[in-house]
Order: structure tokens, then sequence, then C-alpha cells
């Protein structure tokens, strides 16, 4: 995979060896600040709206201007992919608080700094990926407003990723502080139980994924009936299939937990086929 070549910061392309930020951004200090990863398909970010909606969200509650809009910064996404060379990959947007006095108040930080780096992905997939999954021991916080946020500060991630790795598997499974399912590491977690595509509700503290609402939207008509409930995670080993969902790959399938094998079920590879038809139809559509 090459790297960026190009880097976009507060309106301007800089080199990508160039792209800096100061050692005193309070991103970089505290985790302030709030990102979106984008699915890239022809040249173009999908489901941009949703990804939009959120971002707009986030920083309202951060209270962080973002300082452009919408369409002018759709139209910035896709100059930094063409002179990236990339048409298929990961578009990431990052919103952070920007420089301020030493101290967690975010009095005097009034220069928000706005960055887009656009990464190539490796190539198309054929099939949803196969992960191994592992349950984390650190625990998200039910009804947690923190979580509805897609914030810069993920170390609880990093570290139950981290645990995952050294147990052998590929994700973490993240339970909340009643010992019911969240999420996973890095995307929401599904599961297929008879006609059933289930997901915890966002109460369980899970984030409010936008493949997780397509997936929801798309259920139905593949003959699955979607639920959000409250779930302990031996759910898990009684399912027919379970999957993890995200931006940029839709559906992957979880094929164990702790070392256990769980169900696989062709239905998985049907959400995700059309996940990947959505993303295509999305980016192609005249704007």
């Amino acid at each position: 995979m090459n790297p960026p070549q190009e880097v976009w910061i507060n309106g301007r392309h800089v080199p990508a060896e160039s792209a800096l930020v100061s050692v005193f951004d309070r991103s970089f200090l505290y985790g302030d600040g709030l990102f979106e990863t984008i699915g890239v398909r022809n040249g173009r970010p999908a489901f941009w709206n949703a990804h939009w909606e959120r971002f707009t969200r986030g920083a309202d509650f951060l209270g962080v201007r973002i300082g452009t809009g919408s369409a002018e910064l759709r139209t910035a996404a896709e100059g930094l992919l063409a002179a990236n060379g990339v048409s298929r990959g990961v578009l990431r947007i990052t919103l952070s608080r920007g420089c301020g006095t030493r101290g967690y108040s975010p009095r005097g930080a009034n220069e928000p700094q706005l960055i887009l780096v656009a990464f190539p992905d490796a190539g198309l997939e054929a099939a949803p990926r196969r992960l191994r999954l592992a349950t984390a021991s650190f625990r998200l916080g039910i009804e947690d407003p923190l979580t509805r946020v897609k914030s810069a500060s993920k170390l609880l991630n990093v570290l139950a990723r981290a645990e995952a790795e050294t147990a052998g598997a590929d994700e973490a499974l993240l339970l909340n502080t009643a010992g019911r399912i969240a999420e996973a590491g890095s995307g929401n977690l599904f599961w297929i139980a008879g006609d059933r595509l289930r997901t915890p509700s966002l109460q369980e503290g899970a984030l409010p994924g936008i493949a997780r609402g397509i997936l929801l939207e798309i259920a139905p008509s593949l003959g699955l009936r979607p639920e959000e409930t409250a779930a302990f995670p031996e759910a898990l080993a009684t399912a027919e299939s379970v999957g993890i969902s995200s931006s940029t790959q839709g559906l992957a399938e979880v094929v164990s937990l702790d070392g256990r094998p769980l169900g696989t079920s062709p239905a998985t590879e049907r959400l995700w086929a059309e996940f990947q038809r959505r993303m295509e139809s999305d980016t192609l559509q005249t704007r």
C-alpha cells in the first residue's frame, strides 16, 4: 500500500512529510477532537451525508467550530482523493479544537484544525473478512454520552485491541459495565438468530455507526428482521453467524470468540454484498 502523497490541512494541500500539527494541539494533549473514517469508491467518499450528520452532531456536542460546510468539504475531499490517486480506499476527517492554554479548560482554543487524509486500499475483496474475536477486560459505560461521539480519544479501544492481539485474536469484543455486549473495538457487532439480525442498542454503549444504520436498513430486503437489543456474550455462542460492521468494509464475519468457534452463515455474505453494492451506487450518483 502506497502512503498518502498530500494531506489537506485547513484548506491547503501539504506534502505528507510536511503535514504537522503543534505539540500544543489539544487533540494531541487530551484527545480533544473528533474524526470520521469513510470508505471510498470511484474516487468519492461513500455515504457522505450520513457521515457529515454524525460529524456535525459530534462537533456541536464538543462545542468545536468546523469552519466549513458539507459541500465545500466534500469537494475538498474529492480533490484530495484525486491528488493522491485514490479511487478506492479510506478517507479520514479529523477535527481538533486546536491549541489553547495549558490545562483542561478549552478557553482560548479558538482556532480549530480541520484535516483530511486519503489512504489507498489494497484491492477488492471477494468475500467478507474472517476475524477472531477476544473479550476485552475494559468496559464501556452504559448510556455514557461520550460513546455516542467518534472522539479522538480512543485509548480504551487501543488497549482492547492490544489485549486481543496478545491473545492471538484480530479484534476485541467490548462489554459494558453491566457485562452485556456493547460493540467491537473498531465496529458495531451483529448476530443472526433465526430470522432476526440483532445488534446492541445505543443505550448499551455502542457507537451509532454509519454501517450499522445501513445494515439495519438492508436486513428486511434479505428476509431478516432488524432488532436492537440488550444481550450477554453467551448469545453469540448460539448465533447462526456473528459479524462486525465498519464503514470501510461493510461487514466482517467473526469465526471465533475467545478461541471457541462460532457459527457461519451465507446470510453474512449476502449482507456484505448488498452493502458493497450500495457503496458503489452511492458514489456513482450524479452530484
